[in-house]
């Protein structure tokens, strides 16, 4: 079985979730994102992923990966958000389908990233090892 990749916007996926983004994108000081997985994924307001976050996908390997906004989190990830505190967005992975799941990078590290895909593919590789998740 292979690795799952969950990929947590800092979003809601209803057209008032959109609208919401929007907003709080437009209103976010500069330097400061709504959503840093947002940014990877979309490039911000682009309403599809971009061509550049297709490509860093299948980058990632074997592992599945899901990208979920808020309002479409299962109780398994509600549950280990409400247990650890975390905030989104974030990035958690699983061994496999039954294994618990795994931190792997925060909204500071995606923050981090800053839209460059190679350096969150380093940095997620470095994290799913950390924790022996096999992305290949």
């Amino acid at each position: 079985m292979s690795s799952i990749i969950y990929i947590i916007y800092n979003a809601d996926a209803s057209i008032k979730g959109k609208l919401d983004y929007a907003l709080r994108k437009v209103k976010a000081p500069a330097g400061q994102s709504a959503c840093s997985a947002c940014d990877l994924t979309h490039a911000g307001y682009r309403l599809t992923e971009t061509a550049e976050w297709t490509t860093t996908k299948k980058q990632i390997g074997a592992a599945e990966v899901r990208q979920l906004h808020r309002d479409e989190l299962d109780q398994e990830i509600i549950d280990y958000s409400g247990r650890t505190g975390l905030k989104y967005p974030a990035v958690l992975g699983k061994k496999t389908p039954n294994d618990s799941l795994e931190l792997l990078m925060t909204g500071e590290d995606l923050a981090g990233c800053a839209k460059d895909h190679a350096q969150f593919l380093k940095v997620l590789r470095q994290k799913a090892a950390e924790k022996d998740l096999n992305l290949d």
